[in-house]
Order: structure tokens, then C-alpha cells, then sequence
């Protein structure tokens, strides 16, 4: 008997490196229980000094106002130096769009279609 419940798929992380920019790709779930672990991520690939970071999100499944808060730390972080943080949106649809719309975030944070 199938049931209608979705299963969540914990988060999951991984960084890679062109030599250029490190792009730390997230999929998933972020959410109070895994943004401790993205925001750890993103200051291992920060630690680096890159111009450019990366965080693709094409992959992550939902976010709550918790990994909505990783994100604006990690604007927070890089803003008044020369590195970039850029954001690829998900891909996953309305309710993490939402979410980005309601708290009015991308005026302030730099999101891009692709990498």
C-alpha cells in the first residue's frame, strides 16, 4: 500500500572547486535540524578567500526561515570585501520561492539562474 506522505531526503552536501569559484551545492532539506551544517560549509569554502562563492541551490527540495538565515549570514560575511556570494536559485518550486519572496531578500542577496 503506497502512502501519500513524501519522504524528506536529509540535506546533503558537497563543494566543488574549478580552480575559480567553489560552489557549494546543497540538496535536500535546510531547515533548523542542517543549517548549522551548510553555514559550516560555506565558511570552510569562505576561509579560502575566493572572489567568487557559489551556493547552488538547484537541488534543495525545502528551506525554512532558519536556512533563509544561513544565506543572509553568509551575504552578511562577504559584504564590505571584494569577495561575491552568489545564490543559484532551486529549482524545486513555489514554497522556497515564496519564502525568498516574503522575507524580500532577493533585493538584497545576489541570486542567479546558473552557474
Amino acid at each position: 500500500m503506497k502512502s501519500g506522505l513524501v519522504v524528506s531526503k536529509p540535506l546533503e552536501l558537497r563543494t566543488e572547486n574549478d580552480g575559480k569559484a567553489p560552489r557549494v551545492i546543497a540538496s535536500g532539506e535546510l531547515d533548523l535540524s542542517t543549517a548549522e551544517e551548510l553555514d559550516a560549509e560555506l565558511k570552510r569554502a569562505e576561509a579560502s578567500a575566493p572572489e567568487t562563492l557559489v551556493l547552488d541551490l538547484r537541488e534543495l527540495q525545502f528551506m525554512d526561515s532558519t536556512g533563509l538565515r544561513v544565506l543572509v549570514s553568509a551575504h552578511a560575511r562577504v559584504e564590505g570585501t571584494e569577495q561575491r556570494f552568489l545564490i543559484v536559485r532551486p529549482l524545486t518550486g513555489a514554497a522556497i520561492e515564496r519564502i525568498l519572496a516574503v522575507a524580500g531578500v532577493e533585493q538584497v542577496l545576489d541570486f542567479v539562474d546558473d552557474v
